[in-house]
C-alpha cells in the first residue's frame, strides 16, 4: 500500500509542472521521477486520459498531464465485472507471460482442461494451503504454473529466498520443501525474481496467492480447487457467449 501511494504521490508530481504534456513528456517525466526504464503509451477506454504502461505498474493520465490514476479500470456494464486495462493489455502480457515460461515451476494436471499461473509467495499462508491441495486441482484437470511475488517487494529476506528456489537444480523439489517449512539451500543462477515481480504489477496483483485466468483475468486470493473449477467452468462459458453475440 505505501508503495503504490508513493508511486502515484511521484506521479503527481511529475506531471503537475506541465499543461499539455505529448507522448515524448510523459516518458521523460516518468524516466526522470519514477525511474522507469519500460514505458509504453496506449489510448483508454475514456476520452481525455491515456493508459501509462511502465515496468512499476498501469496508470491513466489526463491528455493535459495534470492528473493521474493508478490502478485497474473495470467494466461492470455486463453479468461479471471485466478487467478493462487488462484486456487491452492483453497482447503486452500475454507475451511477458510467455517470456517466463521457462523459468515457471509447473505442476501438470493429467487430464488437462485448464491451465493458470500463479503468483505466490512462501512465506503467505494462503499460498501454503493452496500448494498442499495441489493434487486436488490436478484432479479437477487445473495445471498450475508458478512464478514468485514476493510480497515485502524485491530486496526482501522472501525474494532471496525464493531466488535460491528458482536457481535450484530440482526446482519443484525445492519449492516442496519450503512450502513444506523446511531450509531452503542458497542457490544463485540468471533468473532474476525482479521479473516474475515487476509482471505482477503490471497484473495489479497487490496480494497472493494470485491466479491468473487465461492470461489477463486476476483471480485474488485462495480458492478450493473445486471452487476454482466453477470459477473456470463460468469464465469459459462467459467467453464463449460473448463471441457468440
Amino acid at each position: 500500500m505505501k508503495k503504490g501511494f508513493l508511486l502515484l504521490t511521484l506521479a503527481l508530481t511529475a506531471f503537475s509542472y506541465t499543461a499539455s504534456a505529448d507522448d515524448a513528456a510523459i516518458k521523460q517525466a516518468l524516466g526522470q521521477k519514477l525511474g522507469a526504464t519500460e514505458v509504453d503509451i496506449l489510448p483508454s477506454p475514456i476520452a481525455g486520459l491515456q493508459t501509462v504502461l511502465t515496468d512499476g505498474g498501469v496508470m491513466y493520465v489526463s491528455s493535459d498531464g495534470k492528473h493521474v490514476l493508478q490502478g485497474p479500470m473495470y467494466d461492470i456494464s455486463g453479468p461479471m465485472p471485466v478487467n478493462v486495462t487488462n484486456e487491452q493489455l492483453s497482447p503486452i502480457l500475454t507475451k511477458r507471460l510467455d517470456a517466463l515460461k521457462d523459468e515457471m515451476i509447473v505442476y501438470k494436471a493429467p487430464q488437462e482442461k485448464y491451465v493458470v499461473t500463479v503468483f505466490t509467495d512462501i512465506t503467505c499462508g494462503y499460498c501454503t494451503k493452496l500448494h498442499k491441495e495441489m493434487q486436488g486441482y490436478n484432479e479437477q484437470g487445473i495445471t498450475v504454473r508458478y512464478l514468485a511475488y514476493p510480497r515485502q517487494g524485491i530486496e526482501s529476506a522472501a525474494e532471496k529466498n525464493m531466488a535460491s528456489i528458482w536457481c535450484a537444480e530440482d526446482r519443484m523439489t525445492a519449492f516442496d520443501n519450503a512450502m513444506a517449512g523446511k531450509a531452503i539451500k542458497p542457490a544463485t543462477c540468471n533468473i532474476d525474481i525482479k521479473r516474475h515481480y515487476m509482471l505482477g504489477s503490471l497484473f495489479g496483483i497487490q496480494g497472493t496467492p494470485a491466479i491468473v485466468i487465461d492470461g489477463t483475468t486476476v483471480q485474488p486470493g485462495y480458492s478450493a480447487p473445486s471452487e476454482l473449477k466453477a470459477t473456470l467452468d463460468a469464465y469459459a462459458a462467459h467467453k464463449k457467449a460473448s463471441a457468440a453475440q
